[in-house]
């Protein structure tokens, strides 16, 4: 038997899969979002794009902009009992309604 893969993207068929409709590229918009510091964003990952994408076990987390790095912004997110710093592109963030 051939080894499994172990990479990022390991065990992610049902997260980072669309519905038939949605597939396909993201609009560019999503890249041109902006976020403020201290405001709440959810992590939710964009299939399509690659680049600057969190870990898969952050895909549905919650967490709050600390800072702006490049084009990408550093979040801190709960994992369980601590907080953790994620860096992640605006294409894989979405705004917080409230």
């Amino acid at each position: 038997m051939v080894k499994a893969s172990h990479g990022q993207r390991g065990k992610g068929r049902n997260i980072l899969r669309r519905s038939p409709r949605a597939r396909g590229l993201s609009p560019i918009t999503h890249e041109f979002v902006q976020f403020d510091v201290g405001e709440q964003a959810h992590i939710h990952l964009d299939p399509s794009i690659v680049k600057g994408a969190p870990h898969i076990r952050f895909h549905g987390k919650t967490g709050t902009v600390k800072a702006a790095q490049g084009r990408a912004y550093v979040l801190s997110v709960r994992d369980g009992d601590k907080y953790k710093t994620v860096i992640s592109r605006p294409e894989h963030m979405r705004k917080v309604k409230n």
